[in-house]
């Protein structure tokens, strides 16, 4: 439901979903799916969320933003909720320019979705003279003003390192959330469920992830160097005749997922699956796993970012909407303070 369709009535308790153009179709299965529960569980209720199409997106000659959010007054003493993607440096600062008006427009709260945060491999300095390019963009979020209910609430899926939640100020507040939910339940539906281990490829995966899924059926590798290269190989666990998925939070070139495939099909493994939240895949490095040896029976990743969409058009890959997560917040009022 549009803010044009809407405009017959005063809906003073909606909330107002705005969004990049590049998660456009997130957010209108997301508003479609909370618009559609609630008629599920009340013929009468005043609180929905509304599908807002009201920015202009252009730009000037030099190429820099020029933003125009119609019928501005809307979204006064509303709770107002904005779903980007900083997928590339290019849409950062025009995303920036609009989360810092927000509030300024006299939101009555204002949350930002961001389910990927871009920078989250650079979070420390191991060499003097690194940058710790994770600290710059929390740093840049942190400068968004406070709203007339207090600060902004920032929302991200399975953050690179945990510790990134302490880079922001105290003026925003950094929502940690996981998508591993959402895995549980596509691999329930597996005619071979049963028949499930989950590997790491490292011991931060597994930190991260392994309180998940059932001890015994874990299984940690590990990167050894062998001379000037780099293999991988099972650390801890039991792959042998069992249907392995992979997991992690991100994937770039996807090398090391292909090197744990291997040394879990070497060691018995019956079948190879992955799963990330975040596809990055700069430069079409997704090919790499088409036809690959050993074969991939199946590579979730969610919508996190725009061009995972893309990328499941093409077998073995799999899409995983973060659509039901976020819309399950909303309408639990977790996103919607009263």
């Amino acid at each position: 439901m549009t803010l044009n369709q809407q405009s017959a009535r005063t809906f003073d308790d909606d909330v107002l979903l705005y969004f990049h153009p590049s998660m456009e179709n997130l957010a209108r299965e997301i508003a479609n799916k909370c618009d559609g529960q609630k008629k599920k569980e009340a013929e009468s209720y005043s609180r929905r969320v509304c599908f807002c199409d009201k920015i202009r997106w252009r730009h000037f000659n030099d190429g820099f933003p020029d933003l125009f959010i119609d019928d501005v007054k809307a979204m006064a003493g509303k709770d107002v909720i904005f779903l980007g993607s900083f997928h590339s440096p290019e849409v950062i600062f025009e995303q920036l320019s609009l989360l810092y008006a927000f509030p300024r427009y006299l939101a009555r709260s204002f949350h930002f979705i961001m389910p990927y945060f871009p920078t989250g491999t650079m979070e420390r300095i191991d060499l003097e003279g690194q940058i710790a390019t994770a600290k710059t963009l929390a740093t840049l979020l942190s400068a968004i003003p406070l709203s007339a209910k207090g600060p902004a609430q920032i929302m991200i899926y399975d953050i690179h390192a945990l510790q990134e939640r302490f880079y922001f100020s105290d003026t925003v507040i950094p929502r940690l959330v996981t998508a591993i939910p959402l895995l549980q339940r596509e691999l329930d539906q597996l005619s071979d469920c049963s028949n499930l281990a989950y590997a790491f490829p490292d011991d931060g995966a597994y930190k991260r992830f392994h309180h998940h899924f059932k001890d015994d059926r874990t299984i940690i590798c590990a990167k050894v160097r062998d001379g000037t290269s780099r293999t991988v190989t099972v650390k801890d666990g039991h792959p042998e005749g069992k249907h392995v998925i992979i997991i992690d939070d991100l994937v770039q070139t996807g090398g090391t997922l292909r090197e744990c495939a291997k040394a879990l099909v070497q060691r018995g493994a019956e079948k190879i699956s992955a799963y990330v939240t975040h596809a990055i895949f700069p430069k079409e490095s997704w090919k790499h796993f088409i036809g690959c040896t050993p074969e991939f029976e199946n590579f979730w990743m969610t919508d996190s970012v725009p061009h995972a969409v893309e990328i499941c058009k093409n077998p073995p890959f799999k899409m995983i909407s973060l659509c039901d997560s976020i819309s399950e917040s909303l309408l639990g009022y977790d996103l919607m303070p009263q």
